[in-house]
């Protein structure tokens, strides 16, 4: 599959969090570093995803923001 996506990090799953609608996933892309996502859980459900999968965060964003 090709993607337009540029920014895609690998890493694992290291823990899900499932609410009703929405669940948090957190990726462990190494060096100490994590990256969060909140997707759908009906996303997890299809992905079948679970703790110590590998896998790739695509990042695409039209905006990026940070504040201090």
């Amino acid at each position: 599959m090709k993607l337009s996506t540029r920014n895609q990090i690998k890493g694992k799953v290291i823990e899900i969090k499932k609410g009703a609608v929405a669940a948090k996933v957190r990726i462990d892309i190494g060096g100490g570093n994590t990256i969060t996502s909140t997707i759908t859980t009906d996303a997890v459900n299809d992905l079948k995803l679970k703790k110590g999968d590998k896998v790739v965060a695509l990042i695409k964003a039209s905006s990026v923001m940070i504040g201090k």
